[in-house]
């Protein structure tokens, strides 16, 4: 039924707001490093989320690429290589998909290994709020962050929406900050042009297949595709979507968004697990989601950065938390085998520390299983 896919009430204008901490400062740190066109960047983010609520019916969120979007940030790589890049790991995958690789990959690796992907994204968002989000307003941050951590536990199994009034609250705090420096007057203005084709350079596919989308794509093949397509069906066991079905719209975003100068995007377990943990249900979480980034495009595009800057940063660290122990809670069900247990803790410990951590403790956790598992096979 249409109401069990797409519902617009306060639990899921809540959730929507699940993933808010992981995205926007990726976004806003893209468009200044590779100076793009803020209002197409989040117009067409927004029509992105829209469109995978649709079409999924399920909080599936669509995020930045986030290796690529470190590169960019990092080593300021121009906006022609990003979409390069983007274009080229869509590409990949879209080959890894049509093959029958990639549903290959995913029966071969175990899902304790899965689960130690989960478990290292969320110590990584865990580590990010702890050590970034909620000290950057001193005495002040961790106030405002106690207390959006104290409403969202009190409401966390309520029909209330916690993340709503947690949101109220910074946006609140935004607006006495407005209020109270001139200077940081946001007035909405007409300016976004509907985004016009952009051919790729010849030039930068090559730089683009070298510099972002190899390093993205094993991160995207166990976090964007395998390990969502996990969350899913822990969260929706009745009516998750095939991994293949994930890969395909990994894809055709990819291979669409670079030609009109929007940011490179894939599905995420950690954006996924967001919205839940804050109330979502159906794709009208994401649907509400995108629509916000649309007005944000439409009208305040240029002032986003402002925007960013006003709104209190440990608010988005204590969702990030949210979104990290949800991620993170997943691991218990392999805590009856000793083995799968210390592979996910393995896998897990790789994954935040080692660079490339998420495809080294991918081969290194599946060929240690499947060792394990052939030398049982041989005592017998």
């Amino acid at each position: 039924m249409l109401t069990n896919r797409l519902r617009f009430n306060w639990q899921e204008l809540s959730g929507s707001f699940g993933d808010l901490g992981t995205d926007l400062p990726l976004l806003v740190g893209i468009i200044t490093s590779a100076s793009l066109d803020s209002s197409s960047v989040f117009s067409l983010f927004g029509l992105a989320q829209i469109l995978t609520g649709i079409l999924y019916g399920l909080p599936m969120p669509m995020q930045p690429l986030k290796a690529m979007a470190v590169i960019v940030m990092t080593e300021k790589l121009d906006g022609s290589i990003l979409w390069a890049g983007g274009f080229m790991v869509g590409l990949l995958m879209l080959l890894l998909t049509i093959t029958g690789l990639l549903s290959q990959l995913a029966r071969w690796i175990p899902q304790s290994v899965v689960r130690g992907c989960q478990l290292g994204l969320g110590l990584s968002l865990t580590s990010l709020a702890l050590k970034t989000y909620l000290p950057e307003e001193g005495i002040l941050g961790y106030g405002l962050g106690l207390l959006s951590f104290l409403v969202l536990l009190l409401f966390r199994y309520r029909r209330v929406p916690g993340g709503l009034f947690v949101v109220l609250l910074g946006l609140g705090v935004a607006l006495s900050r407005v209020l109270a420096d001139p200077a940081l007057n946001l007035t909405a203005a007409w300016h976004w042009h509907p985004p016009q084709f952009r051919p790729l350079h010849p030039s930068s596919l090559l730089p683009g297949l070298v510099l972002l989308a190899l390093p993205q794509l094993p991160l995207s093949i166990t976090n964007a595709v395998i390990a969502t397509g996990q969350t899913a069906q822990d969260l929706f066991p009745d009516r998750f979507p095939s991994t293949t079905k994930i890969a395909l719209t990994y894809s055709l975003i990819n291979l669409v968004l670079p030609f009109l100068g929007g940011v490179p995007l894939c599905h995420g377990c950690s954006g996924l697990a967001g919205h839940y943990a804050l109330g979502a249900r159906t794709g009208g979480a994401v649907v509400i989601y995108g629509t916000l980034y649309l007005i944000l495009g439409l009208f305040f595009g240029p002032s986003v950065d402002k925007l960013l800057k006003i709104f209190p940063m440990s608010i988005l660290g204590v969702i990030l938390l949210f979104e990290a122990w949800l991620l993170m809670s997943f691991i218990k069900d392999q805590v009856g085998s000793s083995q799968d247990w210390m592979l996910t803790l393995l896998v897990g410990v790789i994954a935040l520390n080692l660079p490339q951590g998420f495809l080294v403790g991918t081969i290194v956790g599946t060929a240690l299983y499947h060792l394990a598992k052939r030398k049982i096979v041989l005592i017998q």
